[in-house]
């Protein structure tokens, strides 16, 4: 007749009718179908005697009546002159209806009739224009839900029952299916249920034809939904209540308005032909008498809220969809199934009757959608009964429940729960709603930490190799955190959020948000419920230790009052998960007053309404311990009647009944639950003893029946357990969670932004980094490495942008694990083992791309990081640049003189190696050493295996970008660089004496990158320049011989103080003090490396003598160039800077005059070197004059005499010690230099006219400069150390003129002062000395005639300027007197050559008018001097 067409989407298999393109309006086309069919099925009947015909009295053959109704059809059909649609359907329809309903036909000829019916609906025959087509529809589902027929063999049985299944779903997919009523539509899907049931038993196609119509039927039927009206009408007696739903537990669901029959008491499996019915009451089926029992019609179970008879009998909608929907929740009634029959397909060992009902519950809600929010009834349903049964599934031990943490469950089943997990995951904004609903709810328990916990822990491969679970937890750990991830770009991320602090008391039960729809309240809302939550639970644990002192801890936080309250003192106790039950339950039944009022302010919080009496027991008592004492436990139970009472007086008539009833169920609890209670009691004892307790009358029987039952059934645990856990889902716990919902706050709903992230990530942020890491350590796949790779960057991601700090540094210790950089080296060519270590070239390349992406939050990572780039460095791998910094090459001394050369170990790390590497030579040279063969031993050719290796470890490296670590550390946060420039100084080690070549390597290694980054933070340079400064003073104090680190720490100071000189005038003066390092430098040390250290320092004075202001910064610059003059080699370059600072006075201040000017002095002194430097140092001093001079004009200029006064005295005091210098070198053995500092010394104190010296400064520069001296001088002439002097008597006569020039020159000032004879008497005795003095071994011929030239040319000027005349005959005075005294012990004849006797007073006077032209040229040796002080100003 046709061929099977299997279509798509929801469609069934249909039989495609050959003629399928007759138009429905052709009444010829559509008649000749029907006949059509109607030959069809008598033909199959003729082929049974049955029907070939009947043999009456009188040889009359007699037909049966079915084929006598088809003839007269026959006879009908073709006669009709009327439209198709106005004829009656069952005209047509009837004699196939009667043929399906028959018990007398055969299957064959009952699947052919029903073939028949369905090409009649699926041709739209019938429209919803066709007259009675309503009640043609319901001739058709009542024909077909009570098909008979007879059972020949079991393959024409399933047969039938497919094309019942057929039939049934071409109904509903039928044009006219809106006529069908509520009613039928149950009847069809209670049928089709039946038709799985049997299949059970049947062949596998038709349990899978069955299954399928099921979910076709339901899905037809829940799409209906969208189209149907809100309308209060689908309802008759409201939603369903608590109580109803809850007392479901365990009931059958017999709605069976019309029941399919079932007549015939023999089986299909009898193997004998029998007379067979639609359904079979054969009990062998999926599982006996569940869905067979389980039936949907107009409710008459007393569990439900029933329809009246008239809704059923509407167009369907609503109210059979309510139905069907609590059938197939009544279906997962069934959670334990202890065995299948041997039997069975294996269907029915893979899909029980509870997963099916899932699937098709899942089809409904799919397709319902939306729409079932706006039906008050099949919210409830899905609320209240489908959830409840899924909380009793999760939480029981059916092989359906894959709950992670039960024991038993199969890995198929763990797997496929970790998949529903996932999924959750995936989900990015359920995780915040999660979190915020219930982490931050006190009532709730941590659900979103239990979850990351619980992944975390099932990613761990214990004892086992890595499987699919692993990655499947994984894949949800991932799940979450990308979300973080992505959520980061869309705004609202802060760094760390501000710390909630409770300032006062607030009962923290009553914690309110203005608003649960914006993140301005709500966020903040979360994390102050949160902040109390944590509270709570430390409150709690100190309360399990000591009650009192937790009580106590609560109040200092404020989450109780400073007075304690019964109130909030029973929300503690109500509202606080872990608390001790045993302690509380002894602090509700103390008999102390505050007790008492706690334990009923503790009754009241509960929500007894609409609960039995038992159930709301049962609620009271799993909070706490009921106690053992009789009187405590009276009290409980009185707070608990008279609370129960209040809320549910319906039946008790008042709070003493229920404190007898509540009295008598614990009672009957430890009679029937404990095991030394022998004789139990039974239901009429238990009613006996409750007589007249309701106020003198007696308690409905029922009433009392049903506590009993339910006690009996379910004991009342008066010592429940201790902590949480998955607590069974049991009636009194769901109705608890019901009220919950009904009283809970606004579910808050989240959006795409970070508003929670911070917080959920510093909670799975541990169990992540190690979950991750555990995979990544046991995976052995690359796709699985890119996974864990991926992980890890996020977890850098996140933690970065919500400044975890500490986060990042674990993540980043584990990810250098991986590395196998810090492994101790067990391979003798590493490098090959890490190019060929996959995982390890990516566990590189991420710990430095996270240095790189995110080193502004490393704080403690730095140090395993500086491993791995140490372990690099030692094999020779790191690139060159790494240590490099914003300096220009040509800023560094290149001539390193003939002391040991400056060294970069970086730089000399890449240069092709002459002689046999250390261990490696830099990046290319240990590739190109690989291709060497320049050992002393033959190497072999490297194979192809391990240049591929090498290149990959090349790469790898490349993609490190480790120089950028270095080089970009100027852009890091602070105390990031910080964290970085000590994990370096931690890196290399404490400097100690005698450290291997190895350790040498790393600390100078550490020490450049230290130099680099401190030179690259030049703008940051207070932040670490005391880390720094400790560290190379650690080193230079702990050297003793030249190394490696110690000139890379004195020339890396240098650098420094080079560099950031010109920037950082606020720290001139501390880096120059740091230069004080490099005078604490061991001799030994010093001497080596001292050419450079004098180069280094000429060039920071020439490049940055002006920002050099302080004497402390000039004090440190001159003691490095003092100590340069005892250097042969670099005692000309010292010179050299000392030069540059004193030349013309060009850098000269008061602030480094005396620094400058005894550097000069020990260059002087030096005898390195040549004797014109010497010379060419004196100069520098005696210039250094004019710089005097000048500055105290200046002064006078700015300040006036009377404000310079102080100026002057400091200048004074410069050049009293500018002489006091020259004096020392006038001592010296050379005799050019020594003349030579004689020279400058007269120079320096007759030019001294534009300073202005007091009387006091004079003499003490005649006591401690020219007469000091004259007697060394003079000690020296006549010492032992003659030899050692050449030409001492030259230098003793540059003295005397030195002396007399001076003692003119000053004359008129000197003479004024008190002690002036004492001063002339200083000068007449050293002359006198002079000329008497012994050079050699003999009397200095020119000595003394130059002395009595000397002295006669001074008594001249002293006679003329009147300082020398005699005053008194009478011998009163002593300065005339000495004076001749003295004369006449070095030559009597002056006094007559200058004072002639004849000479009158008034000769006297003119001679003192004309002293201006006397000039004594007895001898040649005074030729020119002249007795004028003016003359002396200008000579000499």
């Amino acid at each position: 007749m046709g061929r099977l067409k299997l279509q798509s989407g929801i469609k069934a298999i249909e039989e495609e009718p050959e003629d399928c393109e007759t138009p429905s309006s052709n009444k010829a086309a559509l008649a000749c179908m029907i006949n059509s069919e109607i030959g069809s099925v008598m033909a199959v009947m003729r082929r049974n005697v049955r029907w070939g015909g009947r043999y009456m009295s009188g040889d009359d053959q007699l037909e049966h009546s079915l084929i006598q109704s088809f003839k007269a059809l026959q006879k009908q059909i073709f006669s009709w002159q009327h439209q198709w649609h106005t004829i009656d359907p069952a005209v047509y329809l009837q004699p196939f209806l009667d043929v399906i309903r028959s018990d007398e036909t055969g299957a064959p000829i009952t699947g052919v009739a029903l073939t028949s019916v369905y090409k009649i609906l699926t041709l739209d025959v019938l429209d919803l224009n066709t007259v009675n087509v309503e009640e043609a529809m319901h001739l058709v589902v009542d024909a077909v839900t009570s098909c008979r027929f007879e059972v020949t063999d079991t393959a024409s049985e399933e047969v039938v029952l497919m094309k019942v299944l057929q039939v049934l779903l071409a109904c509903m997919k039928s044009e006219a299916s809106v006529m069908l009523n509520n009613q039928h539509v149950c009847t069809l899907v209670n049928t089709c249920s039946r038709i799985v049931h049997q299949a059970g038993t049947k062949g596998e196609l038709l349990q899978r034809i069955a299954r399928h119509t099921m979910h076709e039927l339901i899905r037809c039927i829940f799409s209906h939904l969208l189209d149907v009206d809100i309308t209060d009408r689908s309802l008759v007696k409201g939603g369903t209540s608590v109580k109803h739903e809850v007392s479901g537990f365990g009931n059958d669901y017999s709605f069976g308005v019309k029941q399919l029959d079932n007549r015939n008491g023999s089986s299909e499996f009898d193997h004998q032909p029998s007379s067979g019915s639609l359904v079979s009451s054969d009990p062998s089926g999926l599982v006996t008498g569940v869905m067979d029992g389980n039936t949907i019609g107009t409710g008459n179970g007393k569990d439900t809220t029933p329809y009246d008879f008239h809704l059923m009998t509407e167009p369907y909608g609503v109210p059979c969809m309510v139905e069907i929907f609590h059938f197939l929740c009544s279906l997962l009634n069934v959670v334990e199934h202890m065995g299948m029959d041997p039997r069975s397909n294996t269907i029915a060992f893979d899909e029980d009757v509870p997963l099916f009902a899932l699937g098709l519950i899942s089809s409904a809600i799919e397709l319902g959608g939306a729409s079932i929010c706006r039906h008050p009834r099949l919210l409830s349903l899905v609320q209240d009964e489908l959830f409840c049964r899924l909380m009793h599934f999760g939480l029981s031990m059916s092989p359906l429940i894959l709950s992670m943490s039960r024991y038993g469950a199969s890995y198929q089943q763990q797997e496929v729960t970790m998949e529903a997990l996932v999924d959750f995951c995936r989900q990015k904004t359920f995780m915040v709603e999660m979190y915020a609903n219930l982490d931050c709810d006190i009532t709730c328990s941590n659900v979103f930490e239990d979850l990351a916990n619980l992944l975390s822990k099932s990613a761990f491969p214990v004892n086992c190799p890595l499987s699919s679970m692993h990655i499947l937890a994984l894949d949800g750990l991932f799940a979450v955190i990308q979300g973080m991830a992505e959520r980061i770009g869309n705004g609202s991320v802060s760094s760390e959020p501000s710390p909630v602090n409770l300032e006062e008391y607030t009962p923290f039960w009553n914690v309110k948000c203005d608003d649960y729809g914006d993140p301005d309240h709500w966020v903040s809302f979360v994390r102050r419920r949160k902040y109390i939550k944590r509270r709570l639970m430390i409150g709690a644990d100190h309360f399990n230790r000591d009650p009192k002192k937790g009580l106590e801890f609560l109040q200092g936080t404020h989450l109780l009052p400073d007075k304690l309250d019964p109130q909030s003192v029973a929300c503690f106790f109500r509202y606080t998960a872990g608390l001790d039950k045993n302690l509380v339950g002894d602090f509700l039944g103390n008999h102390d007053e505050f007790c008492i009022q706690v334990l009923h302010e503790f009754a009241g919080t509960f929500d007894f309404q609409d609960m039995n009496l038992d159930t709301a027991m049962r609620l009271f008592l799993e909070t706490f311990r009921l106690p053992g004492e009789s009187q405590k436990i009276q009290r409980v139970l009185e707070a608990f009647s008279e609370r129960y009472y209040e809320q549910s007086p319906q039946i008790l008539a008042n709070k003493d009944a229920a404190l007898l009833l509540s009295y008598s169920l614990i009672m009957l609890n430890t009679d029937q639950h404990n095991v030394q209670v022998k004789k139990k009691m039974t239901e009429e004892d238990f009613i006996r003893n409750n007589r007249h307790i309701n106020g003198g009358g007696d308690l409905p029987r029922e009433f009392l029946s049903e506590l009993y039952h339910s006690i009996c059934k379910n004991e009342i645990r008066t010592t429940p357990e201790q902590g949480a856990g998955f607590p069974e889902m049991t009636p009194s716990h769901w109705i608890d969670l019901m009220h919950k919902s009904k009283r809970t706050a606004p579910f808050i709903v989240s959006d795409s932004r970070a508003y929670l992230d911070h917080d959920m990530f510093a909670i799975m942020s541990g169990p992540t980094i190690a979950a991750i890491s555990v995979v990544f350590d046991h995976a052995e796949y690359e796709d699985v490495y890119q996974t864990c790779i991926n992980g890890f960057l996020a977890v850098a991601k996140i933690s970065a942008c919500h400044h975890l700090e500490d986060v990042l540094d674990d993540l980043v210790v584990s990810l250098c694990k991986f590395t196998t950089l810090l492994n101790p080296s067990s391979v003798e060519e590493p490098v090959l083992a890490f190019g060929d270590d996959t995982k390890a070239r990516m566990a590189t390349i991420t710990v430095f791309t996270i240095a790189n992406r995110y080193g502004d939050f490393i704080r403690t990572g730095w140090r395993n990081i500086l491993d791995c780039i140490l372990k690099l460095h030692k094999l020779g791998l790191l690139p060159a640049c790494v240590a490099s910094d914003a300096a220009d090459d040509s800023e560094l001394s290149s001539d390193t003189g003939h002391g040991k050369p400056l060294t970069n170990s970086l730089s000399s790390a890449h240069m092709p190696s002459l002689g046999t590497p250390r261990r490696s030579s830099g990046l290319m040279g240990r590739f190109s050493q690989l291709l060497s063969l320049d050992t002393e031993e033959p190497r072999s050719q490297p194979t192809e295996q391990q240049l591929a290796a090498h290149q990959r470890t090349l790469q790898t490296i490349q993609k490190c970008h480790i120089d950028s670590i270095f080089t970009e550390s100027k852009f890091l946060q602070a105390d990031s660089l910080l964290q970085l420039a000590q994990a370096l100084i931690w890196a290399a080690g404490r400097p100690q004496k005698g450290n291997s070549s190895e350790d040498e390597d790393t600390a100078v290694f550490c020490l450049e990158l230290l130099i680099a980054i401190t030179l690259n933070n030049r703008d940051r340079i207070v932040l670490l320049w005391q880390g720094v400064y400790e560290y190379i003073s650690k080193i230079v104090q702990s050297t003793v011989m030249p190394c490696a680190l110690v000139e890379k720490a004195v020339f890396g100071l240098l650098r420094i103080c080079q560099r950031l000189l010109p920037y950082k005038e606020n720290l001139v003066d501390e880096l120059l003090r740091s230069l004080q390092l490099v005078l604490k430098l061991d001799a030994r040390v010093f001497d080596a490396y001292c050419e450079q250290i004098t180069q280094e320092v000429s060039h920071l004075v020439k490049a940055n003598a002006t920002h050099i202001r302080s004497q402390i910064g000039w004090r440190t610059i001159t003691s490095l160039l003092s100590n340069t003059a005892r250097q042969p080699e670099a005692s000309e370059v010292g010179f050299d800077a000392l030069l540059f600072i004193m030349s013309d006075g060009a850098h000269l201040l008061l602030a480094n005059y005396d620094l400058c000017v005894d550097a000069a002095r020990q260059f002087a002194e030096s005898r390195v070197g040549q004797a014109d430097r010497s010379v060419r140092a004196l100069d520098l001093m005696a210039g250094s004059v004019t710089c005097l001079a000048r500055w105290a004009q200046e002064t006078k200029k700015s300040l006036g005499e009377v404000g310079a006064v102080k100026m002057y005295q400091d200048i004074g005091e410069m050049w009293l010690r500018l002489v006091q210098g020259l004096r020392k070198v006038c001592l010296d053995q050379r005799e050019e230099v020594r003349n030579h500092a004689l020279l400058s010394l007269q120079m320096c104190l007759t030019g001294v006219d534009g300073i202005h010296l007091p009387h006091g400064l004079w003499l003490q520069c005649f006591d401690l400069v020219i007469f000091t001296m004259l007697d060394d001088l003079l000690e020296i002439a006549q010492g032992h150390f003659q030899k050692d002097y050449r030409n001492m008597e030259g230098t003793l006569i540059l003295a005397l003129k030195l002396l007399q020039k001076v003692f003119l020159q000053l004359l008129r000032e000197l003479s004024q002062l008190t002690t002036f004879c004492k001063l002339w008497l200083g000068v007449l005795s050293r002359m006198e000395k002079y000329m008497k003095v012994k050079v050699r071994g003999k009397r200095s011929e020119k000595l003394q005639e130059l002395v009595p030239d000397l002295l006669k040319n001074t008594l001249l000027v002293m006679k003329t300027r009147g300082v020398l005349v005699q005053r008194s005959a009478l011998g009163g005075d002593s300065l005339w007197e000495l004076t001749w005294l003295h004369m006449n012990n070095i030559a009597p004849s002056l006094q007559s050559e200058v004072f002639p006797v004849q000479d009158s007073e008034q000769s006297q006077l003119n001679q003192g008018e004309m002293g201006g032209s006397l000039v004594s040229n007895e001898t040649g040796s005074a030729h020119n001097e002249t007795v004028t002080p003016e003359a002396f100003r200008t000579g000499g």
